[in-house]
């Protein structure tokens, strides 16, 4: 997916085990392939033809079985598809059949992912991690076929190499990346003092927090007045940012905008990502972001709070924004407890602004008498 060459249409296919059956796997399946769709767009590439396998048991070779793989082959030709991607995680070893099988560039989700961060991060740490994330999930791919790697940019070398070359190839990207973490940690503690220099002169740090595309972007400019990039599109930030913002009461906070959460996060991406959510640790407020106009809003929550309890951020207060309000039906209950907004519109803003407030310093009594005021 370079955004120098011309757009790669693409083939998306889902393979899923014939014993998840019902009404709930079936929307499931749905809302996979649609947050696929979107994760391809968002990569720069034109979606041509989804496809979901039904299977007794993966192929451990190719996923899919011989018959599906011809038609998926004659699908490519017929639709001019050079580009397939997989929502199943693929092997290397079967990531190399299946491309010499169907003659086209395969890759899975994890690797779109990969795509979009690479495209989105600016700061210094961004990139730092996303060269992180490549460097972990090439490392994990060196057994497998060498054409893969080749592809991901690394240079190391193509076909068939001998054990020695292997390691030799481990010792390098292992080098790599423990330079890069060097370079990360030396990041973070500088962001962490500012953090804490914030905290010493009275702003407390709000957290902005939620499933990908839920409009926290656009929310964080509403508070801030900041010009964040925002974009109807997955990952639309991935560096954490950070500004002063005024509450009712002529007091000051820092709002901190992080990285959208998304379903089944690759183990790769989430440790090499984690710096994007530091932000939240430091944070005495979570305003954790939902889409109340997508189908999909409680999944996406549910996401969002396993996320944040394997963290150990659940024990913070958190209030819960139904956003979007201007694109649900009239009469669209939020959840028990939320409150309704629209960050585009404005509408529920003034609220929104007391209930920090006021859950800022009711759960910061401590601090309250030297609190910066503007």
């Amino acid at each position: 997916m370079n955004p120098e060459s011309p757009r790669e249409r693409a083939l998306l296919v889902s393979v899923h085990r014939k014993r998840a059956r019902g009404p709930a796997a079936a929307l499931r399946v749905a809302e996979m392939m649609d947050e696929l769709k979107d994760l391809v767009l968002a990569a720069g590439a034109e979606v041509v033809a989804s496809r979901v396998q039904s299977v007794d048991s993966e192929n451990p070779a190719t996923i899919v079985g011989k018959g599906t793989l011809v038609r998926l082959k004659e699908e490519t030709e017929t639709l001019g598809a050079n580009l397939v991607v997989f929502q199943n995680l693929l092997k290397p070893k079967q990531q190399a059949l299946l491309e010499k099988e169907l003659d086209v560039k395969t890759l899975d989700r994890r690797e779109v992912i990969l795509d979009i961060f690479a495209r989105r991060a600016r700061t210094r740490e961004g990139k730092l991690q996303v060269e992180l994330a490549q460097l972990s999930f090439r490392l994990g791919r060196l057994a497998g076929g060498r054409k893969d790697l080749s592809r991901l940019g690394g240079g190391i070398g193509t076909r068939g190499p001998g054990e020695k070359k292997l390691e030799e190839d481990r010792r390098r990207i292992r080098a790599q990346v423990r330079q890069l973490e060097r370079e990360l940690t030396t990041v973070r503690r500088t962001r962490s003092l500012h953090y804490q220099r914030r905290r010493e002169i009275g702003f407390p740090v709000v957290a902005l927090v939620g499933y990908t595309n839920a409009g926290k972007s656009t929310l964080f400019n509403r508070l801030t007045g900041a010009d964040v990039f925002v974009a109807d599109q997955l990952f639309a930030t991935l560096d954490p940012t950070a500004r002063k913002f005024r509450l009712p009461g002529r007091r000051e906070a820092i709002l901190v905008d992080t990285v959208g959460f998304i379903h089944d996060l690759p183990a790769e991406l989430r440790e090499a990502f984690l710096a994007t959510l530091e932000g939240i640790g430091e944070a005495d407020l979570l305003l954790h972001v939902a889409d109340g106009s997508s189908d999909t809003m409680e999944s996406n929550i549910a996401s969002v709070n396993a996320i944040l309890g394997e963290l150990s951020f659940r024990e913070k207060p958190i209030a819960l924004l139904m956003n979007k309000h201007d694109r649900c039906l009239p009469g669209t209950p939020p959840q028990e407890g939320a409150l309704w907004i629209s960050a585009k519109s404005g509408e529920g803003i003034p609220e929104l602004l007391t209930l920090i407030e006021r859950e800022l310093w009711f759960h910061r009594p401590q601090e309250n008498g030297s609190t910066k005021h503007a």
